[in-house]
């Protein structure tokens, strides 16, 4: 991170003598030169290449306009003005806040002025570095012995063997050597909260608007434990999002707390809808207690913020309404939201305090932002016992975390800061946008079919778009109450042909797992795939290449199924699975059979009811666990489970979220959860390679789901 740019020559020898001076100096420091051509040239320099260190410049001739716009880029970099005696110096408080300093135009002063700008760079470097990672690298770089774990000692013992000098070579030198003990006093501790990790947490916190955050290494399925474990204690009543992360029937698994579930909404393509604000009023909660045994008022309320398919909520709405002291925003797939005014007032750290509320917020840093997998963050706003917390997050917390892991969260954290950090996420934005004008010219342009987006008409202006009632129907919920909930723009949503939002069967369809199966083969993972949509994220990370190598990829998806080619040709992973059931078939065979089978079962009525209608809960998860613990289980097949107790919730991918959960029973009224998890495996059946994976069942290799259900005899 080493390179300056220089904004010249000047065609006047009293200038350009000391910068060429000054050029063979700043390589003798390391630093290396660029010239770029003008002031555009330099500011795309700046916003495309963060490796740029400093900015060196003509006073006279750029002065502080040039200032201002790289100020707007970022607004820590150092700039070095050189000037002459005649230059004019009119420059405000504001202004000098700027990392500015102005050196004159001589002859042999070079070699000073160079260690002036490497000595301003480093201090730059080192005012960007987050403290933790700081005090990381210079560990690193300190070298010291430790007798200590972790055994492979900086990596030493990888070199003594020959896989492990491959593994050695491939992670690099760094990597080892950051992969410390706890026992390294000068880093401080993650479990106690003190040194560089107590300053890391700091300065999370005020980053992200919370008054009080915790870096977690096990990833937010950890985290929303950790908030758990002190908010809800055993015996309490919990208000749980009933399209929460497996993670947290894990938690109602192993607390005794009593569930009432909130439910959300779905349209008929299964796009999740998020809770209505019914539900959250206290005359719908005092019935749901009402209605549920053993049941008292909640001391606790988890909400998923936003929805898998990127729906946000208002979150002062929930915040203000929901009558319990305290409340949890399950917010994994939005860590990017204080960040950007299009997100402003849909976290759960934005605003002011509720009086007389804890708010959580928890995070997966690595899902969308710059962190490595299993990077969390549990963010606070309000009065909380810190020491009982403390408790329960060394329950789920290592004595032995990985250095790296946690440096990544704090990295991330610190690369949202400032101008530099608001740019990111306005990339990431505008990226998404232009994605999806490019797929509605295409879809425009097409002679017969094209792909098309879930979003709204108009989409020209950066916002999270609102899912109003009334003639609006694009988002195809019927229901849909104002000013609740928008859908976030970096959440792409592609739709196939075959189903319209409310729930119409077109004659012919291309379900969406063809379309995924074909983009896998060329390098492009969907992140979730639905009967007919299929989910993108614009995540920073991706660039323009990604964007392009999708939207090729739907384009050659169309050209490819519009020339009929053979399963054999077009899809040859899922040829090889069964060459025999695949040799003559092609695409649009495959297609219209699928869509044939989807129509039949009447997918949208059979998705809306099941998703309805609940299952009785006959235990709560943590009494089912225990019964699962003392053996009172035994293996069923799936078709079999109406009027049984499952022992395991069932998770469906599509959609990925529990349609039953541990300890509920399949009633008559609630038997459309049953008939969709068989309809979602009958596809496979028919269809090799078409296997719905259902967490909580397993696949027998001739073909049968079972599930695990409490015994007849069990106890209830």
């Amino acid at each position: 991170m080493n390179i300056l740019a220089i904004m010249g020559p000047h065609q006047a020898y009293y200038k350009d003598e000391p910068i060429r001076e000054l050029d063979s100096a700043l390589q003798v420091q390391g630093f290396q030169t660029i010239y770029p051509r003008d002031a555009a040239d330099l500011l795309a320099l700046i916003e495309h290449n963060p490796r740029v260190c400093g900015v060196i410049f003509d006073w006279d001739e750029y002065s502080l306009d040039l200032c201002s716009e790289i100020n707007q880029l970022n607004e820590y970099l150092p700039l070095y003005a050189f000037i002459n005696t005649h230059s004019s110096l009119d420059v405000s408080i504001n202004e000098m806040r700027m990392a500015l300093w102005f050196f004159e135009y001589a002859l042999n002063a070079a070699e000073d002025i160079a260690q002036r700008i490497r000595q301003y760079t480093d201090e730059y470097l080192d005012s960007i570095t987050p403290p933790l990672t700081k005090a990381l690298f210079t560990y690193v770089k300190e070298g010291k012995y430790t007798f200590c774990t972790p055994g492979h000692m900086a990596g030493t013992a990888y070199q003594k063997s020959p896989v492990g000098t491959l593994f050695y070579d491939f992670f690099g030198a760094n990597t080892l050597k950051a992969d410390i003990s706890i026992s390294v006093t000068e880093l401080g501790s993650l479990l106690d909260h003190s040194g560089p990790h107590l300053e890391a947490e700091e300065y999370i916190a005020r980053t992200f608007g919370a008054e009080q955050s915790y870096m977690v290494t096990n990833g937010t399925s950890t985290s929303n434990k950790i908030v758990g474990m002190y908010a809800a204690p055993a015996g309490s009543t919990v208000l749980v999002d009933r399209n929460c992360h497996k993670s947290l029937t894990h938690l109602l698994m192993m607390s005794d707390i009593i569930p009432i579930w909130l439910t959300p909404t779905r349209n008929a393509l299964g796009i999740l809808g998020g809770i209505a604000k019914r539900e959250f009023t206290r005359d719908s909660i005092a019935l749901k207690v009402a209605q549920t045994p053993r049941a008292s008022w909640p001391v606790h309320a988890v909400i998923t913020n936003s929805t898998y398919d990127g729906l946000l909520y208002n979150t002062q709405y929930i915040k203000e309404t929901l009558d319990v002291p305290s409340l949890h925003f399950d917010s994994a797939w939005v860590p990017y939201t204080h960040f950007h005014p299009i997100y402003a007032g849909k976290s759960g750290m934005s605003g002011e305090r509720i009086p007389g509320k804890v708010i959580y917020e928890t995070q997966s840093t690595h899902k969308l932002l710059a962190a490595f997998s299993q990077a969390s963050l549990i963010h606070i706003k309000g009065d909380y016992d810190e020491q009982t917390f403390n408790e329960a997050y060394m329950m789920h917390t290592t004595t032995s975390p990985n250095y790296p892991i946690v440096a990544s969260i704090e990295t991330a954290a610190a690369m949202l800061r400032g101008n530099p950090g608001r740019r990111l996420i306005t990339r990431s934005v505008e990226r998404a946008l232009h994605f999806r004008r490019e797929v509605q010219r295409l879809r425009e342009e097409s002679d017969s079919w094209f792909f098309d987006i879930w979003q709204p008409d108009g989409i020209d202006e950066a916002m999270c778009w609102p899912i109003q009632p009334g003639e609006e129907d694009w988002h195809g919920f019927a229901d849909a109450d104002a000013d609740h909930m928008y859908l976030d723009p970096i959440k792409v949503t592609i739709l196939t042909p075959g189903m319209s939002e409310q729930g119409e069967m077109a004659q012919e369809g291309i379900p969406a797992a063809l379309v995924a199966r074909y983009l896998d083969q060329r390098g492009v993972v969907v992140e979730k795939t639905g009967p007919y949509n299929l989910l993108f994220l614009f995540s920073i990370g991706i660039d323009k290449t990604k964007a392009m190598g999708l939207l090729r990829g739907l384009t050659e998806f169309k050209r490819a199924y519009d020339l009929n080619l053979r399963i054999k040709n077009m899809l040859p992973d899922l040829y090889a699975e069964d060459p025999d059931f695949y040799r003559h078939m092609r695409i649009q065979d495959l297609a219209r059979g699928i869509h044939s089978l989807i129509r039949q079962h009447d997918l949208p009525r059979l998705m809306l009811q099941a998703f309805a209608r609940l299952p009785e809960m006959v235990l709560t998860p943590h009494q089912m666990f225990q019964q699962q613990v003392k053996g009172n289980v035994e293996t069923i097949e799936l078709g079999e489970l109406e009027g049984r107790v499952s022992a395991n919730m069932i998770l469906p991918y599509p959609p990925g979220v529990p349609v039953v959960m541990p300890g509920e029973r399949i009633t008559h009224d609630s038997r459309p959860v049953l008939d969709f998890l068989l309809m979602l495996c009958s596809i496979g059946v028919h269809y090799p390679g078409f296997e719905t994976d259902i967490h909580g069942a397993t696949l027998t290799e001739d073909g049968r789901y079972l599930v695990r259900v409490l015994r007849d005899d069990g106890i209830v």
